[in-house]
């Protein structure tokens, strides 16, 4: 794998690792800074609306200043959340924790896009070991993140987590020095504008492009979603913090790990055949949740959950590059991140106060249907576009 792949694995291990310490610790500042249980995960609600606003800026922004001026925007944009964030802790203020938390979406709005970048400095026939080798940097992620919001709990005295966010100010720091060594190679806008390009609505028309949305939609709202509402399930259990830091890191873990062999995966059996296995997985994890509440239950389950959302998000992912030409890509990757990180956001918004209202095994009855419902567009939509699944590989 080439370097600047290497740099981008690096970036995009960095935001991961911000993204999990994020995870483990949002909700729980939430429900400390605010006594209506509703508003418990509002501020991990404002991250994702952050996320979804910058979805189709960032792309048309990139398209225009280029990929590597785009990441540099998106860090520093990340940073002053994470400034916001420890002023708001600080003075015990959720509507201005809030605020940050939305800054730090905007910022993880643009870093989504490192696995695309990755796909552009490397020949055609690696791209989709590109893709996974790049969300492998979430490996990283797995262990630094919960230990990074465990040891950071009690750093500043009675403003528990601060240290966590004055980390995440180090994380995105390094990720601005490794941008600059990184190079991403400039796209010609002229041969763009005069290249001929379908109407966006023709392209999200097609079989392809749908049951890549759908999948990657579904596989992120399903585990953001459940991802979520861990840690205050666990904590009304009775388990402590540590414990459910632990079980996030087992999920992450499950997230990435899969990286370094899902590209090879997909190249020999196509990303049909990933798929089906990351719904089975998905669906062996909402059986487990349903049969117990024991840390053993929770830490198997939430793993699961992690290898199911790596295998059907690296499939879509590698899909959606063949739904639109290279004069297409801005528009096609802008459409494909809103229409996901819209509904991530509405799940966000909605982790809480399902968990608080319904409880921890009603949550996952719900994700059942959505699991389903991906699993029928990949049946009956997917043949539409490949009489094999092994037809698409990488």
């Amino acid at each position: 794998m080439n370097r600047n792949v290497l740099l981008l694995s690096g970036c995009q291990a960095l935001l991961t690792t911000g993204n999990i310490l994020l995870v483990s610790v949002v909700a729980l500042i939430g429900q400390g800074l605010t006594n209506n249980p509703s508003l418990t995960t509002f501020p991990v609600a404002t991250q994702f609306i952050g996320l979804m606003m910058a979805t189709i800026p960032a792309s048309l922004i990139m398209k225009r200043i280029g990929r590597k001026n785009g990441f540099y925007l998106g860090n520093t944009v990340g940073i002053c959340g994470a400034l916001i964030c420890v002023q708001a802790l600080t003075a015990s203020n959720f509507y201005l924790f809030s605020f940050g938390t939305f800054l730090l979406g905007i910022g993880i709005g643009f870093g989504t896009l490192y696995r695309f970048a990755a796909v552009e400095v490397c020949p055609e026939e690696h791209k989709s070991r590109a893709i996974s080798f790049v969300m492998a940097g979430g490996v990283i992620a797995a262990v630094v993140g919960p230990q990074l919001a465990v040891s950071s709990q009690n750093m500043f005295g009675e403003a528990q987590f601060t240290g966590a966010f004055v980390g995440l100010v180090g994380l995105y720091c390094l990720a601005l020095i490794m941008l600059f060594f990184t190079k991403i190679p400039k796209e010609d806008s002229s041969t763009q504008v005069s290249a001929e390009q379908r109407p966006l609505i023709e392209i999200i028309r097609q079989p392809v492009f749908i049951v890549a949305v759908v999948v990657a939609m579904v596989s992120y709202v399903v585990m953001n979603l459940l991802m979520t509402a861990t840690p205050l399930a666990m904590a009304r259990c009775g388990y402590t913090f540590a414990s459910a830091a632990q079980v996030i890191e087992w999920h992450v873990l499950g997230m990435f790990v899969p990286s370094f062999f899902t590209g090879s995966l997909i190249s020999r059996f196509g990303v049909y055949r990933v798929m089906y296995a990351g719904v089975v997985c998905n669906l062996m994890c909402i059986g487990i949740n349903l049969n117990g509440i024991s840390e053993w239950h929770f830490w198997s389950a939430l793993l699961l959950l992690g290898v199911g959302w790596n295998f059907m998000f690296i499939s879509a992912t590698q899909l959606v590059t063949s739904s639109y030409q290279p004069a297409e890509k801005a528009k096609t990757q802008a459409a494909n991140e809103f229409m996901i990180f819209s509904m991530v956001t509405v799940s966000a918004l909605s982790s809480g106060w399902l968990e608080s209202s319904y409880g921890w095994q009603a949550m996952n009855w719900m994700v059942l249907p959505l699991v389903l419902w991906a699993l029928s567009v990949m049946f009956f939509i997917g043949s539409k576009q490949s009489s094999s699944p092994a037809t698409v590989s990488g």
